[in-house]
This record gives C-alpha cells, structure tokens and sequence, in this order.
C-alpha cells in the first residue's frame, strides 16, 4: 500500500505537477487498500481492485457532480452510504470493499465544485489503484490457504472410507475413525473458513458449494450415528445403498477436485437412486391394504408385532437412518455438479432442495437483497446505521464548513461499530490516539515550516510505519499514526501551520461525535438481541412444519403441500436471517459488558439452532416425497402426536430464546435428546412410521444441543479472533 500510494502521489505531486490527481491517486491506494477489509491473499485483493475500477470511476464521478450544492451531496451521501453498506448481503468481499468506496465518494463531494478537474480525479484514482494491484500482486506474495472445494473434497473422501467401513467387517466405525469424521465435518464451519474462501455470495456456484459443505456435514453425522445391524452385518439392500454412498462419495470428491475437468456425479447419483428405491421397496415391503395387514386372520398377513415387510422394528430403523444416509449424498453429489457446472449441471433432487439452479445471477441478487430488506437483517440495520451517520456529518461539515470536512466524515466511517459500546470504546481510544498524534504533527509542522522536501522524505516512512504498526497495535495507533501521514501530505500540497493538526483533531471529534449518536439511537445492542429474536422466529417457523409434515404423514399426504408453500419459504428466510445474525454476533463482544445477559447468550449453541432449521427443512421435503404410505390408526395417531410434541419443544426453546419474553436471564431449560416415552410404539408400523420417527429424533438431539449449560460464546470469539 505504501509503495501504490507514494508511487502515484510523487508520480503527480513532482513529476508532472498535478495535486489533484496526486491526492485522489494516494486516497484510491489508501481506500481499497487500507481502509478497505477485503479478505484474501495479495493476489485476490488485486484482481478485486481490478474489477472496482468502474465503480470507483462511478463514485468519483457522481461525488464531483453532486458536490455544486451541501443539499445533493448529503442526498447522494444517504444513497450511496446505504446501498455500499447493504452490498455486504454479497458475502465477505462486497463487504471489505464497502468502506474504501465509501471514501471515494466523500473525497470528490466537498467543495470547490469543479467539474473541469473531473480528468485529474480520474487519472489520479485510476493510477493510484492500479498501482495499488501491480504492488499487491507481486510484492510479498502470499500461499492462498486451501480452497472450500478442497475442503470439502477432503470431507467427502473421509465419507466415502467411512461408507466402506460400515459394510465390512467388523461392520463399524472405530473411535478414531468417528473423531476424524467429526473434525473433518467441524472444518467446514464457516467460522473456521478463512473469509476469502467462504462460499457466501448470492450466485448459483456459490450457493450450490455451501449446500454442498451441508450436506457433507450432515452426511459425516449420520454416518458416525447410524444404528447398528440388528445381525451384525447390514442386510443385502442397506449393504447395497452403503456402498453406493461411498461411490458417490469418491465421485463428488473427484468431481470438486478436478473442477470443469472432472466427470460429473450423474451416474453414481443415479446407482444410489436406484440402491435407495430398491431399500424403500423391501422395507415397505408388498402392497397391501392396511386393514388386512394388521388383521389377524389375513392371509400371508404379518403377525401384529411386525410391520407387512416381515423386518424387525430394529432393522426398520435401521434402514430409515440409512435411507437418511442416502438423501444427505444425493443432495451432496447434485449440489457438487451444480457448484462446478453452474446451470449447466443436471440437478436431480427434491422439488424445492435446489430451487435456486435455474435462475439467473441478476435473479439470485435479488432475491438475496430482498431477503435482507427489512429492520430485522443486520444487514440492513448496519446499512441505516453508516447511512443515517455519513448523512449527518456531511450536513454538519457542509453547514459547519469545516476546513477538512471530509476527515469527520472517515472518521464516521472508520470508528461506527454495531454496538455502543464497541463504538464508546473505539471512540475513546481513536480520540486518544488522535490528540497525541495532533500534538506531535503541530511540533513538527511548526519546526519544519515551509520546507517541503522535508515532508517528502519522510512521508514513505511514516507511511510503512502507519499501514504496519497500525492495524497491529489497534485503532488508538492507527488514528494517531494517521494523523501525521495526512499532514505530510497536506502540507506538500499547500503551506501549512501547526493549526492544520488543530483542524485534524477537531474534524475527528465531530466524526466521532457524529458516530456515537447514531450508535446509541440505531440499534445500540448490534446483533445480540437480534440473533435471540431471529433464532426464536426460526424455531417458532420450524415448528410449524413439523407440525404440518407430522399431520400429512400421519394423513397419508392428504394435506401434503409442495415445498414452496409459504410456510417452507417462512421458515428458509428466518434461517437466512439467523445465520446473517450469527456471523455479525461472532465478531461482536458481549453486549453492554452484561454478566447476566452474557451467561444467556453463552448457554445456547447457535449453530445447533441453525442446524435444527436446516433439517426440518430437509426432513420435510423427504418425507412427503410421492407415493405415501397410507398409515394404520395406532401409527398415525403416534407420527401426529411426536410431531405436535417435538413442535411444542421447538416453541419451549423459541420462548426462552425471544428478547421480548418475561424472563430473558433465566438458564436454557436442557432437553431429553431421546423420543422415549412421548408416544407408545405402535405394532405393525411401516417404514415412513420410522423414517419420521428418526427425523424428529434428530430434530430434538439438535433442541438438546441448543440448550446447554457449558459456555461457549468466549471459545467461538478466540477461534473466530485466531482464524482472522
């Protein structure tokens, strides 16, 4: 950074003697490359930079136009605040670059309106980012850490050898083969991603490669739990699907390692389609009426304790928790085929599970924008929040005609946090570190006076000092170092006193000032409350679909709904919202420094409630996959009344959860994982009975996960702050 922006200034400040496109050039390298957060290696930041380009040119333009009068900066100031803020919906790229664009358009909307130096500002921007690129990419360059394809291609080789495990002797997972599994799974956490490579944007590839890390994951899990054999050895049909998973397995690895190149996963999908339909088929056994099933004098009929399939309730869950194994792989291999081939792929899978593969890139930024348009997004909060503060300290530089309006105006942008009081002590801090750095600058300027070759010959180490120690030694350094590099700059452009430091602290004061009220008045608590709101609504969303799925079941789909009804779309926007939340949360402290509010927030896993969401989604879709067995009475009355149970443990944890409840301190209430005892068994139930049985199961072992009494907040922040 330090070599991009000195290279441009002195290239325009001695060399040609244009100032204006000297400072835009060093404020351009300054802005994408150190106000900027834009995750990655050098050589990604680069190409990011490259990619900028038009939008910088659009901010430079429309700043300098909109600066004639303070009524249409301020105006331009809340649109492009919002929509730059709100870009952050796109993923971690969007959201580093947010703040240096932001710079770019404050720059050029201060006075003097001067339309004719719109050349120099572009030539000057142009030079200083391509400068910034050219340095990024080829000095110092960095090893990119591995990429999430080949995160997850790892995962699915370790699923594959697990597969292969269950269906040979001894027929198992050992201890170490289940802790590998389990931290292979754990690796593709987002928050153990490095940001660059989380796929996290709006496109189809990036959507369709997160699907596939979740399916992975869910498939590691219910491989390391699936029940063992009643026999020892799984049957025929279950050894069949097994095996199948683990082909699938290998071809999805493959297929993520060798990218465009590889064969696609169609024709290991379609082998364990066929494993899977056959399993169905045996455990469903042959088609009988239900009555004369269950009748004692039917003919060939099965005995009352024994399901029209001749198999023991103990291999019928077996092959339930199986045929589970078969749809996590299924999703797995079509979600890989989609993230390499884009819409090109042939995605074969429950209606609605990719409901995103046709459409277009224009579409999917749509409907993510949509889904975070509204004040329950921290997405959107945040965006308000800069907005509403840009806006008011360019009305009150614009007004108050400070002599360096746009240094309140960064220094808004640089110490707003997401809650009070990260802003208070960032604030403190910033204000500190500004007055000693204003002391020190007012000694220099006033020793050195007028000779400029002084400050050109220091201005590159205070550069490399500033771009190096600051970001280390935190936001007190930063803003103090700052101030000395901006006054050697200032001062090579227009003799300067010792009142320019003066100027410096006072423009840092009103900034700050500015930011600290809007903190306080727009959302002051961050994402805290709003993950316990979001997280309650998606619990509250997710028992309705049990709800609904255990009714359909036990009605023999007669009630059954498509899986883009309202209720399944309600529910996959609270998740949306609750992962938004989540992430914002991670790199937030504990709100308020709260105690009590802490130990709530600290007893819950989120990533369980999340994961809950998740698999009522996935659950639902399978079950009421065409054609439905048509339950007995005892069977069908047992699937609606767990269904109604698990719901009514899904509301229990949402009303501990919501803010707004009477008793937000008290401790999580921790739930049986177990299904025992909610419903007596029913004789002769057919697979679906077990098959529904199993995921509601799984749904409350992920309610027990949620509510905990080991904390876990404190370790999630020391692996988030190592990871970063």
């Amino acid at each position: 950074m330090t070599l991009g922006a000195a290279a441009g200034f002195y290239l325009f400040r001695y060399g040609l003697d244009r100032p204006v496109a000297a400072t835009y050039a060093l404020f351009a390298a300054v802005a994408l490359g150190g106000l900027c957060r834009i995750p990655g290696t050098g050589r990604q930041h680069a190409a990011l930079v490259l990619r900028l380009l038009p939008v910088c040119w659009l901010l430079v333009v429309v700043g300098t136009f909109l600066s004639v009068r303070t009524w249409s900066a301020v105006a331009g100031m809340f649109v492009v605040g919002f929509a730059l803020t709100f870009s952050a919906v796109g993923g971690p790229r969007p959201a580093g670059a947010a703040p240096g664009l932001q710079l770019l358009y404050i720059l050029p909307s201060f006075p003097p309106y001067d339309p004719g130096s719109l050349g120099d500002r572009l030539t000057g921007t142009t030079t200083g980012l391509l400068l910034l690129a050219l340095a990024e990419a080829l000095i110092l360059p960095e090893r990119p850490p591995p990429a999430y394809r080949e995160r997850a291609a790892h995962a699915a080789r370790t699923a594959a050898h697990c597969a292969t495990l269950l269906v040979a002797p001894p027929y198992g997972l050992t201890g170490a083969d289940m802790r590998a599994a389990r931290e292979t799974g754990r690796s593709l956490r987002s928050l153990l991603v490095p940001e660059a490579e989380r796929p996290a944007g709006p496109g189809l590839r990036d959507r369709a490669l997160a699907h596939t890390g979740l399916a992975i994951r869910t498939l590691l899990s219910r491989l390391t739990t699936l029940p063992a054999a009643p026999d020892g050895a799984p049957g025929p049909a279950a050894a069949a699907v097994l095996r199948s998973v683990a082909r699938l397995a290998t071809a999805t690895a493959t297929r993520l390692t060798a990218g465009a190149d590889g064969p696609p996963t169609t024709a290991a999908r379609d082998d364990l389609s066929t494993a899977r339909a056959h399993l169905s088929a045996i455990s469903l056994g042959p088609p009988t009426d239900m009555t004369e099933a269950f009748g004692p004098d039917a003919p060939g009929g099965s005995p009352p304790d024994r399901p029209p399939s001749g198999l023991s309730p103990a291999a019928l869950r077996r092959d339930a928790a199986v045929l589970e194994v078969a749809d996590a792989a299924l999703a797995m291999g079509a979600a890989a085929d989609l993230a390499i081939a884009g819409r090109g792929a042939s995605a074969t899978a429950p209606p609605g599970r990719f409901w995103y593969s046709g459409k277009r890139a224009p579409v999917l930024w749509w409907h993510r924008a949509c889904g975070h348009a509204g004040r329950r997004s921290v997405f959107f909060q945040n965006a308000v929040r800069v907005a509403l503060a840009l806006t008011a300290a360019r009305l009150v530089a614009g007004v108050g005609t400070l002599p360096h309006g746009f240094w309140a105006m960064l220094a808004t942008l640089t110490l707003t946090r997401t809650t009070m009081d990260e802003t208070w002590r960032t604030i403190r801090l910033a204000l500190a570190g500004t007055l000693v750095g204003a002391l020190v600058t007012a000694g220099m300027l006033s020793a050195v006076g007028t000779h400029t070759e002084v400050y050109a010959a220091v201005l590159p180490l205070s550069m490399l000092f500033a771009f190096t120690v600051g970001p280390v030694k935190g936001v007190g350094w930063a803003q103090g170092l700052f101030t000395l590099v901006v006054a050697l700059v200032f001062a090579q452009l227009a003799p300067a006193t010792w009142r320019l430091a003066e100027e410096r602290l006072l423009d840092v004061l009103v900034g700050s000032a500015v930011g600290a009220v809007f903190g306080l008045l727009a959302w002051p608590r961050g994402a805290h409350d709003e993950l316990r709101r979001a997280c309650a609504e998606l619990l509250r969303r997710a028992a309705e679909i049990v709800v609904a799925t255990g009714a359909a079941v036990a009605e023999g789909g007669a009630t059954a709904a498509p899986p883009g009804v309202p209720g399944h779309r309600s529910l996959r926007n609270a998740v949306i919202l609750a992962e938004s939340a989540y992430t914002q949360f991670q790199s937030e402290p504990a709100p308020f420094g709260g105690r009590t509010r802490g130990r709530v927030l600290s007893a819950v896993d989120w990533q369980a409630t999340l994961m809950a969401g998740h698999h009522t989604l996935w659950g639902a879709d399978r079950l009421l996959e065409p054609p439905l067995t048509v339950l007995g009475p005892e069977a069908a009355e047992s699937v609606s009344g767990l269904g109604d149970r698990v719901a009514g443990r899904m509301l229990l944890v949402s009303a501990e959860l919501d803010p707004g409840s009477d008793t937000p301190t008290a401790p999580m209430t921790l739930l049986d994982p177990h299904l025992a005892g909610f419903a007596a068994e029913p004789p002769g139930a057919p697979r679906l009975y077990y098959a529904t049985e199993s995921w509601l199961a799984s749904l409350m072992t992920d309610l027990s996960r949620i509510a905990r009494d080991a904390p876990e907040h404190d370790d999630e922040h020391r692996t988030a702050s190592s990871a970063r």
